[in-house]
Formats: structure tokens, C-alpha cells, sequence
């Protein structure tokens, strides 16, 4: 039970970190523009989604049993982080989708 709190912690992380890291990546790269980050929006939605969901999972099991199967807190932490990895992901979506429309308006 304390893995799958554990593991919905973990997506959540990476759902968090996964924008950041590839808008860095751009600043090394000569061949890896900025625009070309926009590939990690799927990665970043996809990692939120299964850490909300097992997060979900897991609290629902620990209720079940009355808080007797623990991770309830990492559970939380990694539901909290999915939606923020989310909201991230949904936030560049716009960015690009707004950046692509002043391109084709010029």
C-alpha cells in the first residue's frame, strides 16, 4: 500500500518536473529549440493523470481500511503534485496554442 502511495509521489514529481527540464534542455542544445519542448505537454498531462488517479486509488483503499494501510500523506502529496504537473502542462498548451496563432496571423 506504502508502494503505491510512494509511486503516485513519484508521477506527481515527475509530472512536476518534466516542463522545467525540457525548457532547460533548450538552453544546452543548438539543436533543440524552445518550441521543441512543447513534445513533453503529453509526457507531462500523462504522468499528472496517473498520479492523481493512483493517489485517488490509494486513499480510497486507506479509508477503506479506517487508516490502517498507510500512505495516506504521500498519497496526497503525490495527487497535489499530479494536478500541479497538470495545470503546467495545461498552462504551456495554451502558451503554444497562443504562440502559434500569432505566427499564422502575421
Amino acid at each position: 500500500m506504502v508502494a503505491r502511495a510512494v509511486c503516485s509521489a513519484a508521477l506527481g514529481a515527475l509530472a512536476t518536473l518534466t516542463l522545467p527540464v525540457a525548457i532547460a534542455a533548450t538552453r544546452y542544445s543548438d539543436s533543440y529549440d524552445l518550441l521543441h519542448a512543447g513534445f513533453a505537454i503529453p509526457v507531462a498531462a500523462a504522468f499528472g493523470i496517473a498520479a492523481v488517479v493512483v493517489g485517488r486509488r490509494v486513499r480510497t483503499l486507506d479509508r477503506a481500511t479506517l487508516g490502517r494501510a498507510g500512505g495516506a500523506r504521500a498519497a496526497r502529496v503525490g495527487r497535489l503534485l499530479g494536478i500541479v504537473g497538470m495545470c503546467m502542462a495545461a498552462s504551456a498548451t495554451i502558451a503554444v496554442a497562443v504562440y502559434e496563432v500569432l505566427v499564422a496571423v502575421e
